[in-house]
């Protein structure tokens, strides 16, 4: 489920920074980690304990060595968590790809049942605030002793996967190894290389390989949406907007961790028990605010282009589809899990609708529980046998656990898009806006309310009626007058003008 990115950069005691901390505040997001939890992480970043088949513990050393992989990490610029590398090359005699991907073994660093897991299954997901992240893990282990630092053995869960020249997947093995990532790459710079036909082959093939993934995932009528981030600064006192489309090197190195995780959809459903990530088509209602937010924008959508054409034809660099963008993330929700064991589910029920293939989370331990599981099942199908006892007995109550997170994010992420709108217009009291009326509702004290989408600054508020006026209708283009708006107390308001 994409969400919507968002960066600020004030100081800490503007208005927006201010109103953020309370927001935290209010949604009781924990600002540490309890002692018991801290103290497991921090013994367990000094000494890993790697879980083995016969469901005891060993030492990192007594895993396979696989450090003479030229690995490296590709993230955004200062990404803290580095939870998973790769390397590409050819397969012999040009019969396509192999790809080998190391994922973080939080499971070395976690123990089950402990306070640091007991922490995990309340955090569920690392959370991200326009000004701060707030971790699933501690520092110790997502900065430091888990992720794949350069030039610092780790205990991976590491995938080959071999493609063929037309980049479909050909097969897909998972073990445990100890690996060395070799540099820590960023988007930006990658991007820079493959543009001046500067890059080595690993790089290259990040390109080549991610172009032939996009032309399968435009074949089978699927779409994986990139969302500019939304950065707002401040000037003497005063807010404003733009946005940052995603490169070319994020869609790529996106393809490759979806690719991992369709292997592993596949590999759990071979075996019987595991956890997919589920995705519903979008239904009607959505679609069509969708689109009244589209006319909002001036963006254009014409009847017969569908949601996935229209996605794919936007330009991220044009401000109005970027804001579109962003709010096309929303289209995307009511995604959760499906967990089974015994059986696999009917394939009606195993589809991701985005990825229109069957798809598990399992790229991010160390910003998402459920990931954590999905390497243990997947480890466990590619060996051929039982999962832990650990995987299994939490397994059934993992869809509702990551549920219960999901609500907590989207809580926040809502807040804060209504605080960063608050921000972007709290100094235009009186002033009239074009707007496009997106969603309507009646208060209890007959007031028509509605929520509008304004053109420019591309944000939302709701639209106060007086009693003796017509009632707002669906896509109805009006001018507003601001009433309201103020971070952290006064949420955007308006009256017609």
């Amino acid at each position: 489920m994409p969400r919507r990115p968002m960066h600020v950069t004030d100081a800490a005691q503007d208005p927006l920074r201010a109103a953020l901390r309370g927001l935290r505040g209010r949604l009781e997001i924990p600002e540490h980690f309890p002692p018991t939890a801290q103290a497991e992480a921090d013994s367990a970043a000094l000494a890993p304990r790697i879980p083995t088949a016969a469901g005891d513990v060993a030492t990192a050393h007594s895993l396979a060595d696989a450090t003479d992989l030229p690995l490296f990490t590709l993230e955004p610029p200062g990404a803290p968590d580095l939870d998973r590398a790769m390397f590409l090359a050819r397969r012999p005699a040009g019969r396509g790809f192999r790809l080998h991907y190391a994922v973080a073994d939080v499971a070395s660093f976690v123990t089950p049942g402990g306070a640091l897991d007991a922490e995990a299954h309340h955090r569920v997901t690392t959370l991200h605030f326009p000004d701060a992240r707030v971790p699933l893990h501690p520092y110790a282990l997502s900065e430091r002793a888990a992720g794949f630092l350069p030039d610092e053995d780790r205990p991976a869960v590491l995938w080959q996967l071999d493609l063929d020249a037309d980049g479909a997947l050909a097969t897909a093995s998972v073990r445990r190894a100890r690996v060395r990532s070799r540099a820590r790459l960023d988007h930006p710079a990658v991007q820079r290389i493959l543009d001046d036909g500067t890059a080595e082959e690993p790089l290259a093939l990040l390109r080549e390989t991610g172009l032939l993934r996009e032309a399968r995932e435009r074949a089978r009528g699927a779409i994986s949406l990139y969302v500019p981030e939304a950065r707002l600064t401040a000037h003497d006192g005063r807010y404003a907007l733009a946005y940052r489309a995603p490169l070319p090197a994020e869609r790529f190195t996106a393809q490759l961790a979806q690719l991992i995780g369709v292997a592993a959809a596949d590999l759990m459903l071979a075996a019987g028990t595991g956890i997919l990530r589920t995705l519903p088509t979008a239904p009607d209602g959505s679609v069509a605010r969708l689109r009244r937010t589209a006319h909002a924008l001036g963006v254009d959508w014409p009847h017969h282009t569908s949601y996935a054409a229209l996605v794919r034809g936007l330009d991220p660099h044009r401000a109005s589809h970027a804001a579109f963008l962003q709010e096309c993330a929303t289209v995307l929700r009511g995604g959760g899990y499906l967990a089974f064991d015994g059986s696999p589910p009917p394939p009606s029920a195993a589809v991701h609708a985005a990825v229109v293939l069957p798809y598990a989370h399992a790229t991010a331990p160390l910003n998402r529980l459920v990931d954590r599981y999905t390497s243990e099942l997947c480890l466990a199908a590619s060996a051929g046998i039982a999962p832990p006892s650990w995987v299994r007995s939490v397994l059934a109550g993992l869809p509702a656990t990551m549920a219960t997170g999901a609500r907590r994010a989207d809580d926040a992420e809502r807040a804060c898009v209504a605080l960063v709108a608050a921000a972007l217009l709290r100094d235009r009291i009186g002033e009239t806006f074009d707007a496009v009326v997106t969603d309507t509702d009646r208060d209890t004290d007959d007031t028509d309310d509605a929520t509008v989408h304004l053109r420019t600054p591309a944000v939302t508020g709701r639209l106060t009626t007086p009693p003796d006026a017509p009632a707002p209708r669906l896509g109805d283009a009006l001018r507003v007058r601001l009433t309201a708006a103020e971070p952290g107390s006064d949420p955007v308001r308006f009256t017609p003008a």
